[in-house]
């Protein structure tokens, strides 16, 4: 059972988070190329602006589908590179840097060049990937030294690399008007996200948003060594592998929908967990708001930095976390 100090620090914690998440989805509305701003989203929400089929299509129709998906795909990365470093013991662990988003990609591209439906077929490819990768990724560092760092983090090196080889293969395999669609995917696409896809992808990761959470308590036992979770009466191996599991289909179906977003699953749990200690029952809520509420932030800076078009949203997550990264890496290593 959860103690009241918790509860406390949980809704406190979510209460400040969500007012971040809300205020990003109004910058998310409110920002673009199109020209609308603050003031004409404010009017629309408010029923006082005048009927403009054109506004109300940007709004409501491009931007907010888009922000919705961001949030999305940013609380399930987020958490599952909270996941992993929970399991693996490992802070530097994130499904971008482990090669699990690697393998779901290789997996959704041969989905896609199967002429597979997206759901279920390009998901189910892209969760067979992620699931052989980070199978692979742990075969490569057990041994006696079984997920230390270097060798962990070696182990996700050569299969990213490995993983980027296949896809460059895969890529050039395919027919020219695929290839421009699936290059800019490649690099983390949010542009087009519509209700009918959102409503698909809530409904294949919320669940698991739900089960992690009920499992954050053996997940802070986890932190204290197998034996010692034993002990607490928390069976060691059917929650690694539940965990393994739901947090490998999760991001297996967000790579589906939106490519490869690095380093997500680093930046906002080292982040939260500086702000609001060590706790998964309080973090595992965190990581889900906070996690939709920058990866919304990304997607606008996407948007709004180039002075024509926009870029790839993981061009953004790129260059804010690889420097997290190193830095992570270097203080690790003291």
């Amino acid at each position: 059972m959860t103690s009241t100090p918790v509860l406390n620090r949980i809704l406190s914690a979510s209460v400040i988070l969500l007012i971040v998440l809300l205020a990003a989805v109004f910058l998310g509305i409110s920002t673009g190329p199109a020209g609308t701003g603050f003031k004409e989203v404010l009017n629309s929400l408010s029923g006082k602006q005048p009927d403009d089929q054109f506004l109300e299509s940007v709004i409501w129709r491009l931007r907010f589908p888009r922000v919705l998906m961001a949030a999305l795909v940013g609380a399930a990365l987020s958490l599952g590179g909270l996941v992993f470093q929970a399991i693996l013991r490992n802070p530097l662990a994130e499904p971008y840097i482990l090669g699990v988003s690697g393998g779901s990609a290789i997996g959704a591209i041969i989905g896609i060049l199967l002429g597979l439906a997206r759901f279920p077929g390009v998901s189910l490819c892209a969760f067979i990937g992620s699931m052989g990768t980070l199978l692979l990724v742990l075969f490569i560092s057990s041994g006696r030294t079984i997920l230390k760092k270097d060798s962990l983090l070696l182990s996700g090196v050569i299969i990213n690399a490995f993983c980027s080889a296949v896809i460059m293969f895969l890529i050039s395999m395919a027919q020219d008007y695929r290839l421009h669609s699936i290059m800019y995917w490649m690099m983390g696409d949010l542009s087009s996200a519509d209700l009918s896809q959102i409503g698909i992808l809530a409904c294949m990761v919320i669940p698991c948003f739900l089960l992690i959470f009920l499992l954050a308590h053996a997940m802070n036992a986890l932190l204290m060594g197998e034996d010692m979770a034993g002990s607490m009466g928390i069976h060691v191996r059917a929650v690694i592998a539940g965990l393994l599991v739901t947090t490998s289909f999760m991001v297996s179906v967000t790579v589906c929908y939106c490519g490869l977003l690095g380093f997500v699953g680093l930046v906002m749990p080292h982040m939260l967990r500086l702000l609001l200690g060590p706790d998964h029952r309080v973090l595992v809520p965190a990581c889900l708001i906070g996690g939709g509420a920058y990866m919304i932030i990304c997607d606008m800076l996407a948007r709004v930095l180039p002075r024509q078009g926009e870029m790839p949203c993981g061009v953004i997550t790129a260059m804010i976390g690889a420097p997290v990264f190193i830095f992570l890496l270097r203080r690790a290593r003291r």
